[in-house]
């Protein structure tokens, strides 16, 4: 599958690559269909937002850093974007689980943890050039 529009990719110093869903069926499609189980999976806790996924490396494990990076986006693309330090919550993609019925975009998570981080993308460098999401 190629990215579709509706995927937004960045890409963090250390060449750490982290996608966004733009709407609700893609949050879905991004959380269930896209993410490796153990991708990084990041959500602002109680507020309407992107799921957003730091794509896993098989050689290295990210940085407390990168993971705060990760977040700040997913802060920055969510209803809190303009608050000051927002609770994300963080975990591997196998701790999501979509239930079936549910409506698109709500998701369930088993475990994790919760990165305070302010909303900024500035240290990304968003990237505009399609390529595969898959694999």
């Amino acid at each position: 599958m190629s990215r579709a529009e509706g995927i937004l990719e960045y890409r963090l110093p250390g060449d750490w690559t982290v996608l966004v869903g733009t709407s609700d069926a893609d949050n879905d499609r991004l959380s269930t269909r896209i993410a490796a189980q153990n991708d990084w999976w990041f959500h602002v806790d109680g507020v309407p937002g992107s799921h957003v996924i730091l794509r896993a490396k098989e050689t290295e494990e990210p940085s407390r850093e990168t993971l705060k990076q990760a977040a700040a986006i997913a802060a920055h693309h969510s209803k809190a974007k303009n608050a000051g330090v927002v609770p994300v919550h963080c975990t591997r993609a196998k701790n999501v689980r979509k239930r079936r019925g549910h409506k698109a975009g709500t998701v369930e998570v088993s475990r994790g943890d919760s990165l305070k981080v302010r909303p900024d993308v500035s240290v990304a460098v968003r990237v505009t050039t399609s390529g595969a999401l898959d694999g």
